[in-house]
């Protein structure tokens, strides 16, 4: 847990005033940031009225999730482990979240729909996995109903439906990202800048493309391909009809996400996602095919500063502009040797990412969702269960190209007999008596134990135990955490 011990500190260098009430000059004019230290809690003052909404204090509430995927799953699963939690709905659900709640077949882009469900069933509170239904409006549409969605406006959300704002962004409140090259709206112009680029370059969708819309190109001809895939055959939809050139970093990648109520926030606990569909990082990128976390996953000196230059500045600055932003935000890290950069925002929990930080959570997360939606989140006091877990997703054959559903998944019931395993659904469905493939991402079969290694190997034993025809996961997810603990612990000492 030394992570999080460090991480229960005030931000280091150029602070000033009380260390309960402290001010940043990375902060806006307006705010104060303000460090609880027996809570560890960071608190962004910006006078927002805290006195909406009410805690938790009858027995029985009920909650509507919505999403399909593993990150849905795993939300669910630790929801249902609540006191205070009687009755979860989610919509749409899939074939591993009908053992933990009822599941209703509204689809999650369907906000017309999801609103309606709504008000009908009449949940204490909403919280959305997917970021779809948040960058259509979700949350402006719930609010305006006087019902209750912890998740970001719309206007927040473009943080993650458009990477040309974020960038903007992130240029007007000096939050450290890669050199923008340049963003284009023709085919054309994008091909004709990468006379001008360093490579190797990446090159992104501007729109939502699921976690595809990202290539790190070595070399003209595959730029030039990807640009023409993007804005030419619209492979991804319409979020590839602009694209952005973007310097290439080198260093190791994080994923940083905190829970906010857009005055002060809780980070999870941190984890790296394995984008690539091959073992070695090779291979095209998909979802996310694997993520793990564990007690002293990042260095340090990256703690303080993720907090003070990146983390603090978002969020107010997003509070200055509109709105205070509320619900999980993600930071995509690169951590380079002149330091952390914001690679992309997200306005919701990653997934795989989700799968082992639920596992590792040691707290009510609807009790953390009603203090976010509150506005009361500076009262709540999170803990994390010490060591690491390993989320090793199961796809279909052929993904992330095209690939056949409707196999037949055996084995689930054998997995989860491993003690510490928990098989997270993503792509499966209910067909009879059987669960069947539905997606690419089928499975994120996750384990936790008290080191990385062994939760890898509590990991994969699970993952021998589940078979459909084609399926294919990657052999090597945390192996690279998994031997920098190795030779740390053999490092000559004194």
């Amino acid at each position: 847990m030394e992570f999080f011990r460090n991480l229960w500190k005030p931000c280091p260098t150029k602070i000033r005033n009380s260390p309960h009430r402290l001010r940043s000059p990375d902060l806006l004019p307006s705010q104060t940031l303000r460090h609880d230290f027996e809570s560890g809690q960071y608190s962004i003052l910006i006078g927002v009225d805290s006195r909406r909404g009410s805690d938790y204090r009858e027995p029985t509430v009920k909650i509507l999730v919505v999403g399909s995927g593993g990150r849905e799953h795993a939300m669910v699963w630790r929801l249902r482990q609540s006191p205070e939690v009687e009755k979860i709905w989610c919509a749409p659900g899939n074939g591993g979240i009908a053992d933990f709640a009822e599941c209703v077949p509204v689809d999650a882009a369907d906000v017309a729909g999801l609103v309606s469900l709504a008000e009908r069933l009449k949940p204490d509170l909403t919280v959305v996995g997917p970021e779809a239904p948040l960058v259509a409006g979700i949350r402006n549409k719930f609010e305006c109903r006087h019902m209750r969605l912890v998740g970001p406006s719309q206007r927040d959300a473009r943080l993650e439906g458009s990477k040309i704002y974020a960038k903007r962004f992130m240029d007007r409140y000096g939050i450290p990202t890669p050199t923008l090259y340049g963003d284009f709206e023709s085919p054309t112009e994008a091909i004709r800048a990468l006379d001008a680029v360093d490579w190797p370059v990446v090159v992104k969708a501007d729109g939502l493309c699921g976690g595809k819309g990202v290539l790190v190109a070595e070399k003209r001809a595959e730029a030039e391909s990807f640009i023409r895939r993007l804005m030419q055959n619209h492979e991804l939809g319409p979020g590839g009809s602009r694209v952005l050139l973007e310097h290439a970093l080198k260093g190791e990648e994080l994923s940083f996400i905190v829970l906010t109520d857009g005055r002060s926030f809780v980070p999870m606990a941190p984890t790296r996602d394995h984008k690539r569909v091959f073992d070695g990082d090779r291979g095209p990128n998909t979802g996310g095919m694997g993520a793990y976390t564990m007690d002293g996953m990042i260095a340090p000196k990256y703690e303080s500063v993720i907090i003070k230059d990146i983390v603090c500045p978002t969020i107010a600055g997003l509070s200055e502009e509109g709105i205070p932003y509320t619900g999980f935000l993600y930071f995509g890290l690169m951590l380079t040797a002149s330091g952390p950069m914001v690679l992309e925002y997200n306005c919701r929990m990653g997934d795989p990412e989700t799968q082992p930080i639920m596992m590792r959570m040691d707290f009510d997360l609807a009790a953390a969702l009603e203090a976010v939606a509150s506005h009361k989140l500076d009262r709540f006091k999170p803990t994390w269960k010490p060591g690491a877990s390993v989320c090793v997703v199961l796809a279909s054959g052929g993904y992330p190209g095209s690939f056949e559903t409707g196999k037949k998944i055996t084995g689930l019931v054998e997995a989860e007999k491993l003690p510490g395993v928990a098989v997270f659904h993503a792509g499966t469905k209910r067909d009879g008596d059987s669960v069947v493939t539905s997606g690419g991402r089928v499975l994120g079969v996750t384990a936790a134990a008290d080191s990385l290694p062994q939760a890898i190997h509590k990991a994969y034993e699970a993952v021998d135990r589940i078979h459909f025809d084609a399926a294919q996961c990657r052999s090597d997810i945390g192996a690279k955490g998994d031997l920098r603990t190795r030779l740390a612990a053999e490092a000559p000492r004194g």
